[in-house]
């Protein structure tokens, strides 16, 4: 079956596609150049197939191909930006990474 990630403006959110089912979403607040991740989930049916972990993958993508900031106040969009630090920590502005306890990636 194939798995889409769309955003929906409309509901401020990214939402993830299982064939026509929505599996789960991200709600966003979106403002001026900044992104806020405010909740993450994907529903219990469509658990254990890593499609929370894409649906934040694409939607981190999406803001960085936008030139959003992100502020991640949803500890599951946290989470996955520390586990990538290489690749999305630089989202995420200097001054707000302690907020959200952020460190620089190693290296």
């Amino acid at each position: 079956m194939t798995v889409t990630v769309r955003d929906d403006p409309a509901e401020s959110r990214y939402e993830i596609y299982e064939g026509e089912l929505l599996a789960g979403f991200s709600d966003y607040k979106l403002t001026g150049k900044t992104i806020a991740f405010t909740h993450t989930e994907v529903d219990p049916a469509f658990g254990g197939r890593g499609l929370g972990n894409q649906l934040v993958t694409e939607a981190l993508d999406d803001a960085s191909r936008r030139g959003l900031a992100v502020l991640p106040f949803c500890p599951y969009v946290r989470k996955i930006i520390a586990e990538h630090a290489d690749t999305y920590l630089a989202l995420v502005p200097d001054r707000e990474r302690g907020r959200f306890g952020l460190a620089q990636p190693a290296g």
